[in-house]
């Protein structure tokens, strides 16, 4: 079977599908039509970020809720050890003023630091959500699998990720500590079964796998894992070292075997019928000698901490400004602060020091050694303490 590659995205196709993703594009994951107003503001928004507007008059494609920063797991690899973590819970009532975007967004993503699905009222949040056209997505754990799975389907949750960190019980549980990989595996099952039961193609499920030292050679059997399951893709993300204990998980200056098992990964996927994202071999990111690849963030993405900031993304540890201070969502999307970050985001002589060493997984240059090693920077937000 043939496969195109485009050296500018960095896609891979097979007989026109895309099986292969090396970084995120600016548009986002299609699993149902947009409305028109959805269409429209789209369109409206992807004209501006191209022209680089700081005062838009598009609403963002995304919105990005953290609903806590708290987490049911201690994974190894996660910088909670390393930075102060006061924990803190999404207030629902920071919903009241998106109603107008909501009606116009293309997808809310509950994603940040922490676990979204031990928040109290996670189920309260997708029936809200519910309410609206836009697409409904959340990264989670998988330790709550068992008591989401019908809230699933009566919310229609368009898209799931699900951490693992291993193919196998011994390597996941050993990393991710407190996880229950045959749990998870098992919950996941039952879950595709019910798809299948009550006929629906929702929701589109994928693993997401941090790669490192212990971990690597382990793709291709998470690929094999995802066929066997029915799931759709797997996505891999390269470990960024919040301390000095884990340098040597670090896949920094590990091109040639990364790239051999990326190469078997895609193969695998290929001809199993998964789709795979990988993050660029170190050396070939289309970013080149800049500090990060073209960044989107501040046109596409509207980014709520838990903590009732706004912040740039999820791996900024700039806080923009409180949601408090201003009394409408227009006012928040095009203030000050914001028209600044769009200015400066992509100009290497102004953007902020902390996005010079991006470890975002998909703008990160990935041929830089700080996107691969944060020790002794700040990769987290000072958190304003909402305890849950």
């Amino acid at each position: 079977m043939g496969i195109e590659e485009s050296s500018l995205e960095g896609v891979v196709t097979l007989r026109g599908i895309i099986m292969v993703l090396r970084a995120k594009t600016i548009d986002l994951l299609q699993t149902k039509d947009l409305t028109s107003k959805q269409k429209i503001n789209s369109d409206l928004n992807l004209g501006e970020l191209e022209s680089r507007e700081k005062n838009l008059a598009s609403f963002p494609r995304r919105i990005i809720l953290e609903l806590t920063n708290a987490c049911n797991l201690r994974c190894v690899m996660c910088g909670r050890d390393e930075a102060r973590f006061s924990k803190t819970v999404f207030d629902l009532s920071y919903l009241d003023r998106l109603t107008k975007v909501l009606e116009v967004t293309e997808e809310v993503t509950l994603f940040g630091w922490g676990e979204p699905t031990i928040h109290p009222k996670f189920k309260e949040i997708l029936e809200y959500l519910r309410r609206y056209p836009t697409r409904k997505y959340f990264v989670t754990n998988g330790t709550r699998l068992k008591s989401i799975r019908d809230a699933l389907f009566e919310y229609q949750v368009d898209i799931m990720a699900v951490s693992l960190d291993g193919a196998r019980a011994s390597t996941n549980d050993k990393i991710r500590i407190g996880s229950n990989f045959e749990q998870i595996v098992s919950d996941l099952s039952l879950i595709v079964k019910q798809k299948q039961k009550l006929g629906v193609s929702y929701p589109y499920i994928n693993f997401v796998f941090t790669a490192m030292q212990s971990n690597l050679q382990e793709i291709p059997d998470l690929v094999r894992l995802a066929c066997d399951l029915g799931l759709e893709e797997v996505k891999v993300v390269y470990l960024t070292v919040f301390s000095d204990k884990l340098l040597s998980e670090s896949l920094w200056e590990q091109q040639e075997e990364v790239k051999r098992v990326f190469n078997e990964s895609i193969q695998l996927a290929e001809s199993l019928g998964v789709k795979i994202k990988l993050p660029y071999i170190q050396g070939e990111d289309i970013a080149g000698r800049n500090y990060h690849k073209d960044c989107f963030v501040g046109w596409r993405d509207f980014f709520l901490g838990s903590d009732g900031y706004v912040r740039p993304c999820q791996s900024s540890a700039t806080k923009l400004f409180p949601y408090s201070k201003y009394d409408t969502f227009e006012e928040m999307w095009n203030s000050a602060e914001y028209q600044d970050f769009r200015s400066r985001v992509n100009d290497p002589e102004t953007m902020p020091g902390e996005c010079k060493r991006c470890y975002q997984s998909s703008h990160a240059n990935w041929n830089r050694k700080d996107s691969f090693i944060q020790v002794g920077q700040q990769f987290a937000p000072d958190w304003a303490n909402r305890p849950m």
